[in-house]
C-alpha cells in the first residue's frame, strides 16, 4: 500500500512537471519566433506590412495557448495543435524573409516596428522564465497569453497598411505597458506552481 502511495504521488509530480515543461517549451518557442521577426525587420528581410501579417499569426497561437491552459494544463492533442499553428508561422517567417520583398529596416515605420516587436518577444520571455521558475501557473501563463494576443493584435492593424505612425505605435506601447504590469504582478502574487 505504502509503494502504490508513493508511485502514484511520483506520477502526479512528474505529470505536473511535463505540463509546466509543455507550456514552458511553447512559450519559449514564441519567443524565439518573436525575435526572428524583428531580425527579419532589422535586416531588411521583412518589411512592416509582412511583420504585420506574421503578428497575426502570432495571436492565433497565443489565443489558442489561452483557452488551452485556462484549465492549467496542455493534453497531448492540444500541444500539437499549438505546435502545427507555430510550423504554419515559422514556415511563414522563413518565406517572407527568403522571398523578393525587401524592407528599409532604417525607415521610420520599420523602427517603430522593430521597437514593438522586441518589446513583446521580452514579455514572452518574462512569461516564459515564470513557468520555468514556478512563479506562473498555467493558468496564469494562459491568462497572460490571452494579454499577448492583445499585443500581436495592435502590432498586426498597426502594420496592415505597412506604414506605423507614432499615434499607433503609442496605442501599442500602450497595450504593452498594461501587459508588462500584468505580468509583473502575476509573477509576484504569491501563488506557485502546484
Amino acid at each position: 500500500m505504502y509503494r502504490t502511495l508513493i508511485a502514484i504521488a511520483l506520477s502526479a509530480a512528474f505529470s505536473a512537471s511535463a505540463f509546466a515543461q509543455n507550456a514552458a517549451t511553447e512559450t519559449q518557442r514564441n519567443t524565439n519566433q518573436q525575435n526572428r521577426i524583428e531580425q527579419g525587420l532589422k535586416s531588411g528581410q521583412l518589411t512592416t506590412k509582412e511583420a504585420g501579417q506574421l503578428e497575426r499569426g502570432e495571436q492565433r497561437i497565443d489565443r489558442t495557448q489561452a483557452r488551452d491552459m485556462k484549465n492549467g494544463a496542455l493534453s497531448a492533442q492540444e500541444k500539437a495543435q499549438i505546435q502545427r499553428e507555430q510550423n504554419h508561422v515559422s514556415q511563414g517567417i522563413y518565406a517572407d524573409r527568403h522571398n523578393a520583398v525587401t524592407g528599409n529596416p532604417d525607415s521610420k515605420s520599420s523602427e517603430r516596428a522593430q521597437a514593438d516587436v522586441q518589446r513583446n518577444a521580452n514579455q514572452q520571455a518574462r512569461i516564459n522564465q515564470g513557468i520555468r521558475s514556478g512563479q506562473l501557473t498555467n493558468r496564469e501563463a494562459g491568462s497572460l497569453e490571452r494579454g499577448q494576443a492583445h499585443v500581436d493584435r495592435s502590432e498586426a492593424n498597426a502594420a496592415r497598411n505597412g506604414n506605423i505612425n507614432a499615434r499607433e505605435q503609442a496605442r501599442t506601447q500602450g497595450k504593452q505597458n498594461h501587459q508588462s504590469g500584468r505580468v509583473y504582478r502575476k509573477k509576484h502574487n504569491g501563488t506557485a506552481r502546484d
